[in-house]
């Protein structure tokens, strides 16, 4: 039986398996198996037009903040409805807290758990890395709780409450955070700015952020002691004996969601972006479709773009198919979305030199969020100065009744899609698309992999029974935190159910 671990997340992020064919030390095919159907859509259907903001958020316990902003922004493009700044101040702000607290959380207690492998004995870090990395217990990961646990206490002074807010509705935002309030935010802020240049860094987050391609980056690595000690300097050094610069090569597009605007109406910069190769593309959401071959869904659901395909599970297994998750498609192609996409279709020139010397990998993909870190401290910063108490943090809009709507944004893990349809005030239709799905997808109606089924292929096994190669691989797109793998040998025989890492 499947050693499987269920977390609250979206649907497939805590239910996942994955199975790997492997022949002479590597894997020659892969299979992203999405083990529960959660059917929140279709859950959500012939309720009324605003219970989406409150059962959309249970979704994930992780990232219920994204979810409710993208079912606001939803109901907004129906009734077209300006949102006041403060509003989209503070909807930034939560937003930003959420992702810091994921990407740290998620490196250092999900990812980095894997360095503590009984394989890696031989490493000449490795009894540091059981020191820093040990899962519960390594000063690494207490001291990322500790740190990262003042983030949600922000989202908590703006919303009331983290996780399943319901602060954020077409509009804005339901809160009024006094003065009082946001110096608290701001102080919060402040300390895991400490922490971060302290520890994570050892150096001032405007001393790394002049670091713009691989040799720069080993340059800071050996210009100061606090540097090779830092969480960032010791990762690396942790990690490039690993060779995980050369694991999880994914040569496909990218795909990011827009960025969210503090002004009325968004400048066209604040689109969501499409890379393939060397060209940059604005996002056209009408290029989305949903493909269901190998998914356990009914063959009339595939293909169609997300505002008109349904949700109708098949009532037995059929042959071929392996997973509960449906394959997002962009113009017909995959793509990978996450921390790593955003850096590069920002151009951001440190990530972008990286993948160009040596290739998307799982390091470049958790070297992203690291890097995306900064970026979003000093554009919290900037939001908490630029809100005005005094001002309002709502703008009155009535109940939608009719239309369709869509909320795309630029979750922690990537592109976040909500397509509703309402008549006569309740819910016709809702689909979501979270960044999971775009990732972990099964393969197409052409047979074609998903970035994560893709990515395994051509990873190095040295211990089929332990395949921890595997899990850096799946892992470094930020799924769930145990995955449970069905290895196969060169004839097809089973190798067993393996649990990978603690």
């Amino acid at each position: 039986m499947a050693e499987t671990v269920c977390m609250p997340m979206n649907r497939v992020e805590g239910d996942l398996e994955v199975k790997v064919a492997i022949e002479d030390g590597m894997v020659t095919d892969a299979w992203m198996i999405g083990t529960m159907y959660r059917g929140i859509e279709t859950m959500l259907i012939g309720r009324s037009s605003l219970d989406g903001l409150v059962i959309t958020p249970r979704i994930c316990g992780i990232c219920s903040t994204s979810h409710l902003l993208a079912a606001a922004m939803a109901l907004e493009d129906i009734t077209r409805t300006a949102v006041s700044r403060n509003g989209l101040l503070v909807r930034r702000i939560a937003l930003g807290a959420e992702t810091l607290q994921n990407d740290f959380r998620h490196l250092f207690l999900m990812f980095a758990a894997d360095f503590t492998a009984t394989g890696y004995g031989r490493h000449p870090l490795y009894q540091e890395m059981i020191q820093r990395y040990r899962p519960y217990q390594g000063s690494t990961v207490v001291a990322t709780i500790l740190a990262t646990k003042k983030l949600p206490e922000i989202i908590a002074i703006l919303g009331g409450q983290w996780p399943h807010s319901s602060f954020i509705v077409p509009g804005g935002v339901t809160s009024q955070p006094s003065a009082a309030d946001l110096r608290q935010c701001r102080l919060l802020l402040a300390e895991f700015r400490r922490w971060y240049e302290q520890e994570v860094l050892g150096c001032s987050l405007e001393r790394f952020a002049a670091v713009h391609n691989r040799v720069q980056l080993e340059d800071w690595l050996e210009e100061r002691p606090e540097h090779r000690a830092s969480e960032l300097g010791f990762f690396l050094r942790s990690a490039f004996p690993l060779a995980l610069e050369h694991l999880g090569g994914w040569h496909g597009s990218f795909i990011t969601g827009p960025p969210l605007p503090v002004d009325n109406p968004p400048s066209e910069s604040m689109a969501g972006h499409v890379l393939h190769g060397d060209a940059l593309n604005v996002l056209d959401q009408r290029h989305i479709a949903e493909e269901v071959r190998y998914a356990h869904y009914q063959d009339s659901d595939s293909g169609g773009h997300p505002s008109e395909s349904e949700t109708h599970p098949k009532e037995s297994a059929a042959s071929g198919t392996y997973s509960w998750c449906k394959a997002p498609r962009y113009n017909g192609s995959p793509a990978e979305t996450g921390a790593l996409a955003e850096a590069l279709t920002r151009r951001d020139p440190l990530l972008t030199d990286l993948v160009a010397g040596h290739g998307t990998s799982a390091l470049a993909r958790e070297l992203a969020r690291i890097v995306r870190a900064g970026r979003l401290l000093m554009t919290m910063e900037r939001d908490l100065r630029a809100i005005d108490p005094a001002e309002p943090f709502y703008q009155p809009t009535g109940v939608p009744a009719n239309g369709s709507g869509l909320g795309l944004i630029q979750a922690p893990r990537g592109l976040l899609g909500h397509w509703v349809q309402l008549n006569g005030g309740y819910i016709d239709h809702y689909q979501i698309v979270p960044p999971t799905t775009w990732n972990a997808s099964p393969r197409d109606d052409r047979g074609v992999r998903g970035p994560i089924e893709e990515a395994l292929v051509g990873t190095p096994v040295h211990n089929p029974e332990d395949p921890v190669e595997v899990g850096h691989v799946v892992r470094s797109f930020d799924l769930c935190m145990v995955c449970s793998v069905h290895a196969v040998g060169r004839q097809g025989h089973s190798l067993g159910r393996i649990r990978i890492g603690a």
